[in-house]
């Protein structure tokens, strides 16, 4: 199963990097076809005339199929190799945090004396 997943693994970082590349080679609409081969005629004998944007297109959306397939083929794998209960944790072995004693630099407030119980001033 491990060797299956490499293999998805590697199909979807090519898969990835050639959507890169193709998205990267195409034009705007406006952008002059000729232009990015050198010349004005170079292009038609490349990819025939007006096949260059047509290429481009299906093999953007080929790549991209292949993608997203290897996504959900990924994920599909995930969730049977670790079932439904999420992440598993159980494994992940914790320390106590560590302690240091806090040092105040601050003085301590003046602390406010209570008043007498009569009701009488506490400073006589």
């Amino acid at each position: 199963m491990e060797t299956f997943k490499n293999v998805i693994w590697i199909v979807n970082i090519f898969s990835s990097l050639g959507i890169i590349i193709l998205v990267l080679m195409q034009h705007g609409k406006g952008a002059d076809t000729g232009a990015s081969f050198g010349g004005s005629g170079s292009a038609q004998g490349v990819f025939g005339s007006g096949g260059n944007a047509n290429f481009l297109s299906r093999m953007t959306s080929l790549f991209a199929v292949i993608f997203f397939s290897s996504c959900l083929a990924l994920g599909y794998i995930h969730s049977r190799t670790y079932g439904k209960g999420g992440m598993d944790f159980s494994d992940v072995k914790q320390s106590a945090p560590q302690t240091q004693p806090v040092q105040h630099s601050a003085p301590a407030p003046a602390q406010i004396p209570a008043p007498a119980a009569n009701g009488a001033s506490a400073a006589k």
